[in-house]
């Protein structure tokens, strides 16, 4: 047994053909198969089942193929430490990022990205926060940008910024009329969400009230996978919704979609947005340069919610000399 072995098995158990799988490997279907034979015949236990074209991985042998995606991917870390060691902030980063961030981030972020990351080019890959966290966890991404606690010891955060949340409501709704909203306000039956699995979900029903509909608009059972499908909805009158500062700021602060965004009196009424990776990874220093390009990427609004150091330090200056005078 080898790690080209291991390729192979790997290979013909994401394509399910032996002819793609040795096309994938660059190698010729004959040899793939014999690898595949010997390796079974070294095993025990046979790994594929075969069916005319159609290849599947046999009930029994799936952990067998999970144990070589595992040693491919320890492979890749020690390939990936090698380069860390000539340069850590050399090599592809692979981000994960959660749906109510990408769109609005991202637009701003990369450009700053791609200046201060030259040699590192950026993958992105959106998908729910869950999803995300299994992945970084698994090594098949390096760390992922989402709004929540990750919940596991072996995962660490670095802030990237923080967002207050705002009501969107269509122009004509009870709610618009106000300058600030308090979230008693907001009735739970005409609150809009997205669909299970998404944190902004969790977050609206924990801060709005435990009653919500769930994403019904007039008698309908909606999943919503996008805040544009709930902005939609909002401005049509079925209902307010609960929206991120960055999306709203993003799209012209509502007034494209016909939208009224009004803040929250409370202040805790707001997420914080974090970069997710293992405690082990090799790339903590690409990632520290991320997560610092990401908060000087930030849109104005949102850096200017940061506690402001420098006047506050002038301030007690001038104060002293003028006790000395």
């Amino acid at each position: 047994m080898n790690l080209r072995d291991l390729q192979y098995v790997v290979a013909v158990a994401d394509h399910g053909h032996f002819g793609r799988a040795a096309a994938a490997c660059n190698v010729s279907q004959p040899t793939l198969s014999g690898q595949i034979l010997k390796l079974e015949a070294e095993l025990g236990v046979r790994i594929f089942e075969r069916e005319g074209r159609t290849v599947a991985v046999a009930a029994r042998a799936e952990p067998i193929v999970e144990h070589a995606r595992r040693a491919l991917a320890a492979v890749a870390e020690v390939a990936a430490a090698a380069r860390g060691a000539r340069d850590p902030l050399a090599g592809p980063l692979r981000i994960g990022v959660i749906p109510t961030v990408g769109p609005y981030l991202l637009p701003h972020a990369l450009p700053a990205l791609i200046r201060d990351l030259p040699q590192a080019p950026i993958a992105i890959v959106e998908d729910l926060t869950a999803r995300l966290l299994s992945l970084v966890i698994e090594r098949k991404i390096d760390a992922a940008v989402i709004a929540t606690d990750p919940g596991d010891r072996k995962l660490e955060v670095m802030p990237l910024y923080e967002e207050p949340f705002l009501l969107v409501a269509a122009p004509d709704h009870p709610l618009a009329a106000r300058a600030m909203i308090a979230p008693d306000d907001v009735d739970p039956e005409a609150l809009l969400l997205l669909a299970d699995g998404h944190c902004l979900r969790d977050q609206a029903i924990a801060l709005c009230g435990r009653g919500a509909a769930g994403g019904r608009a007039a008698g309908s059972d909606i999943s919503a996978t996008s805040l544009e499908t709930l902005f939609q909805l909002a401005a049509a009158g079925y209902g307010v919704t609960l929206a991120p500062q960055l999306a709203i700021e993003s799209r012209g602060g509502g007034a494209i979609a016909g939208l009224v965004a009004r803040p929250f009196v409370d202040r805790a009424m707001k997420r914080s947005v974090t970069l997710a990776f293992r405690r082990d990874s090799t790339r903590r220093a690409a990632l520290a340069r991320f997560a610092a390009s990401v908060r000087v990427a930030t849109p104005i609004f949102l850096r200017e919610a940061r506690p402001p150091a420098a006047p506050v330090k002038r301030k007690a200056k001038a104060a002293r000399r003028k006790r000395r005078a």
